[in-house]
C-alpha cells in the first residue's frame, strides 16, 4: 500500500496539467483553422464555379448534354436527255466511328466483329479514310449494313463509345459501266481535298465527286449542309433531338447524252478498244460519249481496295483512261477533208483539178517511195474520186503545194491542236505540228517529207476522238459551231424550275464560205453514198443522206522494199493500224455528227463505218438496221485478208477502205511514233 501510495504521488508530482491544457487547446484551434481554411477554399472554389466562371461551365454542361451534328445533304441526280436516270442514291444503313471518342480502336474493332459483319478490307479502308481526315470527323467502317446487323449492334450499342450506326444514302449508277467516263463516280475526300475545299461546305460528308460530271459539278450536285442539336445522357445515348436546321439538296443534272444511244455506240464497239463519240452540231451537245472499256464506278463509291484499284491500273486495255478526251491518235485519211478545205481555201486546187495516181511518189531529189494504200494506183482522179476513194497521192500533193504553214492555220482553225473546252474533266489538245513546235522540241528543222505525211494524217500529226467529232460538226454547219457539253440543263429540287444550258458557239471559219465547204461535203457524200466509196457497203441502203469519210491510221510504217502491206491476222495486235471513220447526217439539215476510232482493228470502212451507221441508225431512226457489229466485221475483214494472202492475192481495198498507205518520210528522220493510249 505504501509503495503504490508512494507511486501515484510520483505520478502527480510529474503531471503537468497546464501544459496538456495549453498543447489541447493548441491542437483544437489548429485543427479550426485548418478546417476554416478549407472550407474558405472550398467557398472560394465554388464562387468561381458558380459565379466568376458560370457560362464556361454552362457551355460545357451543355456540351456534355447537348451535341451539335451536322446533317449531310441530299446528292443531286443526274438524268440523261430523257429523264433515265444515271447517278441516283440509295438507302443504307452505314456504321460509323468518330476517331476522336474512342479509346482503344483495335479493341473496339475486334470486338464490333461480333455484332457486324467486317472483312479485312473493310478495316483497310477505313483506316486509309481515317488517315486521310480530322479525327473529330466520323469516317465509315461498314455500308449496306443488313436490319439483322443493325439490330444486333442497337442491342449492345452501350459498349461503343464513338460508334454510331446511321441511316443515309448511297451513290449509286444503275447502267454500271454504261458511260462511266462521262458521269464519273464519288468517293471519299482525300488530303488534297481537304487541302482546297472549304470545310464549312462539306459538314457531314465524307464523299466527294472524283471524276466526270461527279467532279465538274460538284458545286451544283453536293448540296448545302444543316444541322441538328441532340441531347444525350452521360453515356452518350441520343434522347431527343432539341433542334434543326434542314440544309438543302444539290440541284439535279440533265445530261445531253442518250442513254439508249450510249448503250448502242458500246453494242456497235463490241469487244474492240476505242472510242465513239456523238454530237449535235446544231448546238454542241454531246448525245453519246464512249470509251471502250469502261470500269464499273460502284467500286469506288465506298473505297476500292489496293488489290482491286492495282487490277485496274495494271489492265493492258485500260479501263480508267477515257480514249474519248484522252486518247491521241494518227487521224489518218479523216484529215483529208480538212486538208481539201485548205487547199480550196488557197486555191491551190480547183474541184476539177486532175492528178495522177500511179501508186507511188518521190520528192525532188529522194528515191523514197511515198505510196498510196492502192499499190497500183487510182489512175487520174479529182477532188470528189481523192475523197470517195481515198487517194494518198492527191493529198500528198495537195500537202506538199500548201506547206506545213498554211495547212496549220486551217486545221487550228477547226480546233485540231487545242482542247475542246468540253464540261467535264482531263481533255487533251492532241497535236498540230509546226515548224516552230519542232525546232522547240527536238531542236530540228522541219523537212518537206513531214508536210507529206501530215497531208494523209501521220507524222506527228495526233488528235482526241472528241476533236474529230467537233471538226466534223464544224464541217456539217458549213463554218459554223458550237462548243461541245454533256450538261443539258439543272433542275432545282426545291423550286423545281428547270434551267436550260445556252450553246456556246465558236468563232466562225475565217476564209471559208459556205460554197467552199459545200463542194467538200458534195465529195464526202460519195464516200457513203456512191458505188466505190470507201464507206459505200455500210450506208448504201440508209434511208437518210449522210457524207463522211474513212480513216485507216497506221501505227508502224513498213520498210522500203514491202510492197504488200502485211495481213491483219499477219500483224502483232500492238502494230496493227487503227480503224477511224467521221460523218455526219442528214446532209442538209445535220442532227448528228459522229466519230470512231476502233485501236487496232483494221480499215475505218469495214470496222469504224459499221459502227457510226448504228449509231446514226438509232438517233435518226429510232432502231439500229444495221446488223453488223464492229467485232464481226473486223473478224471477217481478217479471214478475208488471211485468206487472199495464203492465195497469193492482193485484196483491192478501193472497194470498201482506204488500206494503209505505208509511205516513208523521204529524206527527213522519220517522224515520231503516233501516240496511243
Amino acid at each position: 500500500m505504501s509503495a503504490l501510495g508512494s507511486s501515484r504521488s510520483g505520478y502527480d508530482a510529474i503531471k503537468d496539467l497546464y501544459e496538456e491544457k495549453r498543447t489541447f487547446t493548441s491542437r483544437v484551434v489548429f485543427a479550426a483553422m485548418l478546417c476554416l481554411v478549407m472550407i474558405g477554399l472550398l467557398a472560394a472554389r465554388l464562387v468561381e464555379l458558380q459565379l466568376v466562371q458560370h457560362d464556361y461551365y454552362t457551355t460545357r454542361a451543355d456540351d456534355n448534354r447537348m451535341r451539335l451534328t451536322a446533317i449531310a445533304p441530299v446528292r443531286g441526280l443526274i438524268y440523261d436527255r430523257n429523264g433515265a436516270l444515271l447517278a441516283q442514291n440509295v438507302p443504307s444503313f452505314v456504321l460509323d466511328i468518330t476517331p476522336e471518342r474512342v479509346k482503344n480502336l483495335n479493341d473496339t474493332l475486334a470486338r464490333l466483329k461480333a455484332y457486324v459483319n467486317i472483312s479485312d478490307q473493310d478495316i483497310a479502308r477505313f483506316r486509309e479514310r481515317m488517315r486521310k481526315g480530322p479525327r473529330y470527323r466520323s469516317v465509315t467502317l461498314r455500308s449496306n449494313l443488313t436490319p439483322e446487323e443493325v439490330a444486333r449492334y442497337q442491342l449492345n450499342r452501350y459498349e461503343f463509345d464513338g460508334v454510331e450506326v446511321n441511316a443515309g444514302l448511297v451513290r449509286n449508277y444503275p447502267l454500271g459501266e454504261s458511260a462511266a467516263h462521262v458521269i464519273g463516280y464519288v468517293g471519299g475526300i482525300s488530303e488534297a481535298d481537304y487541302a482546297k475545299l472549304d470545310e464549312a461546305s462539306y459538314q457531314g460528308l465524307s464523299q466527294i465527286g472524283k471524276s466526270g460530271v461527279e467532279r465538274s459539278h460538284e458545286d451544283q450536285l453536293r448540296g448545302v449542309p444543316g444541322a441538328k442539336i441532340v441531347e444525350a445522357n452521360a453515356s452518350g445515348r441520343p434522347l431527343r433531338e432539341l433542334d434543326s436546321q434542314p440544309g438543302s439538296s444539290g440541284q439535279n443534272l440533265f445530261l445531253s447524252l442518250d442513254a439508249k444511244l450510249q448503250l448502242v455506240a458500246e453494242k456497235a464497239l463490241g469487244d474492240l478498244e476505242g472510242a465513239v463519240v456523238a454530237i449535235d452540231p446544231r448546238n454542241g451537245e454531246v448525245l453519246a460519249l464512249v470509251s471502250k472499256p469502261g470500269y464499273d464506278p460502284k467500286l469506288f463509291v465506298e473505297g476500292i481496295d489496293a488489290k482491286s484499284y492495282r487490277g485496274l491500273l495494271e489492265d493492258k486495255t485500260r479501263p480508267l483512261y477515257n480514249r474519248a478526251l484522252l486518247g491521241t491518235y494518227p487521224p489518218g485519211s479523216t484529215i483529208k477533208p480538212f486538208m481539201a478545205t485548205a487547199a480550196l481555201n488557197f486555191r491551190t486546187v480547183t474541184p476539177d483539178t486532175a492528178v495522177y495516181c500511179g501508186g507511188s511518189m518521190t520528192l525532188p531529189g529522194s528515191s523514197r517511195k511515198y505510196r498510196c494504200h492502192k499499190r497500183q494506183g487510182h489512175g487520174t482522179v479529182n477532188l470528189d474520186g481523192a475523197i470517195a476513194k481515198s487517194c494518198d497521192i492527191y493529198f500528198y500533193q495537195a500537202a506538199q503545194n500548201l506547206g506545213i504553214d498554211r495547212i496549220d492555220e486551217i486545221l487550228g482553225q477547226f480546233g485540231f491542236g487545242t482542247q475542246t473546252g468540253i464540261d467535264i474533266p482531263n481533255e487533251k489538245g492532241g497535236l498540230l505540228p509546226s515548224k516552230e513546235w519542232k525546232r522547240r522540241v527536238y531542236k530540228q528543222a522541219w523537212f518537206p517529207g513531214e508536210t507529206l505525211s501530215i497531208g494523209i494524217g501521220q507524222g506527228y500529226l495526233t488528235t482526241t476522238p472528241l476533236q474529230l467529232a467537233q471538226a466534223t460538226a464544224r464541217v456539217a454547219m458549213r463554218g459554223q459551231g458550237f462548243k461541245p457539253h454533256v450538261v443539258h440543263a439543272i433542275s432545282d429540287p426545291s423550286t423545281g424550275a428547270i434551267t436550260g444550258v445556252a450553246p456556246e458557239p465558236l468563232p466562225p471559219l475565217t476564209g471559208q464560205n459556205a460554197d467552199l465547204l459545200e463542194r467538200v461535203i458534195h465529195s464526202m457524200e460519195q464516200v457513203n453514198m456512191f458505188p466505190g466509196g470507201t464507206a459505200y457497203r455500210a450506208f448504201k441502203d440508209a434511208p437518210y443522206s449522210s457524207a463522211g469519210k474513212t480513216g485507216t491510221a497506221q501505227v508502224a510504217a513498213l520498210k522500203q522494199d514491202e510492197k504488200i502491206a502485211p495481213t491483219l491476222e499477219g500483224t502483232p495486235k500492238h502494230l496493227r493500224d487503227h480503224a477511224l471513220f467521221i460523218a455526219f447526217a442528214p446532209v442538209d439539215e445535220p442532227r448528228i455528227a459522229v466519230a470512231v476510232i476502233a485501236e487496232h482493228a483494221g480499215h475505218g470502212g469495214s470496222v469504224a463505218a459499221p459502227v457510226a451507221r448504228q449509231v446514226m441508225d438509232q438517233y435518226l431512226l429510232g432502231e439500229v438496221r444495221y446488223g453488223v457489229d464492229a467485232s464481226t466485221a473486223a473478224a471477217a475483214e481478217s479471214a478475208a485478208a488471211a485468206a487472199a494472202a495464203a492465195a497469193g492475192e492482193t485484196p483491192d481495198p478501193e472497194q470498201d477502205e482506204d488500206g494503209p498507205s505505208t509511205h516513208d518520210h523521204g529524206d527527213e528522220p522519220p517522224a515520231a511514233s503516233p501516240v496511243t493510249p
